[in-house]
């Protein structure tokens, strides 16, 4: 992984823009979205942004760009000129005064990179592949934008609103996130259209009792992890410890749910010890196995085992 992905706080944080045309400008747009205190340095910009200074939304210094302009006050600096030897230097002057700087379209000089954005009000996914194929994400962003519901916006927005209120109901950590588990799964919440429609799901589910048995899911690994089926990914999301053979391929263990405990086992034998201990806790497990390994048999007894698919 060439970088860590990351969502930084701008709002009311201070950033400085070197150019003023329409590189600049699309990258404004977007500092201003996330509420930074954009400063813009050029002895020209263009009309839009010119509108954007004289709403006061951004601070334009008319001026050619000189190094008195850096300051560890930043917390960015962009460079969006049509000189790459200009560039070169705010790079310069900006890692001398300890700054984050990106050199638009000039990776080597960049200390970040942004990556393609889908926007669902408080939802947002961020592609990248480290520069090395814009289009292909283009065309990974084009899929996901016509699969995700529009709704995404009311549904974050209503869980956010019920994050104090829900703790008058449900005490623990836990106990919150099989809730809101089981509330977002719910077909009428998916499809909900209104806040209205969110609180009567909200209020039926909480008269429900919580279902807090413990689960446990064998899942067979092969070669290829796209033939997993999507009720084995669904279990993987929702485990909270995942036990896998030291022998099964990483990416199945990546596809698990990212803050649930993940411990690697060699044989059966050390398998049933950690296992029976996860039961009495009542925990949801899965179990990362090889495909076709007999050795398992006797441990699962009658519970739930996913074989991948084939291919054809």
């Amino acid at each position: 992984m060439r970088y860590f992905p990351v969502f930084l706080d701008l709002s009311n944080k201070a950033v400085l823009v070197v150019g003023g045309g329409e590189v600049a400008c699309r990258k404004i747009e977007a500092l201003m979205r996330a509420g930074a205190h954009i400063t813009v340095v050029s002895p020209h910009i263009t009309p839009q942004l010119q509108a954007w200074v004289e709403q006061d939304r951004c601070q334009w210094i008319q001026n050619f760009y000189s190094s008195k302009f850096i300051s560890a006050d930043y917390v960015q600096v962009w460079a969006t000129t049509d000189n790459p030897d200009l560039n070169h230097q705010v790079f310069r002057d900006a890692k001398s005064a300890g700054v984050l700087v990106n050199v638009v379209d000039d990776q080597p000089y960049c200390d970040f990179i942004t990556p393609s954005m889908i926007e669902r009000g408080r939802i947002q996914l961020a592609i990248s592949s480290g520069g090395a194929s814009p289009v292909l994400i283009r065309n990974i962003r084009e899929t996901l934008e016509s699969v995700l519901p529009q709704n995404l916006a009311l549904l974050a927005d209503f869980g956010a609103s019920k994050r104090n209120s829900i703790k008058d109901h449900l005490t623990t950590v836990d106990q919150r996130r099989k809730f809101w588990e089981l509330f977002f799964a719910q077909t009428a919440v998916k499809n909900a259209t209104s806040r209205e429609a969110l609180e009567k799901q909200y209020c039926a589910a909480l008269e429900q009792p919580m279902d807090e048995r413990g689960e446990v899911t064998w899942i067979e690994c092969g070669r290829d992890v796209e033939l997993l089926s999507l009720k084995a990914l669904r279990y993987m999301q929702q485990a909270e410890l995942v036990l896998f053979c030291d022998s099964c391929d990483h990416e199945f263990v990546n596809l698990c749910r990212r803050d649930a405990e993940r411990e690697p086992f060699s044989h059966p034998g050390q398998l049933s010890e950690r296992l029976a201990s996860a039961k009495q806790a009542q925990q949801r497990v899965v179990i990362l196995i090889p495909s076709a390994r007999q050795e398992y048999v006797l441990l699962q007894g009658q519970e739930k085992v996913l074989k991948q698919g084939s291919e054809g």
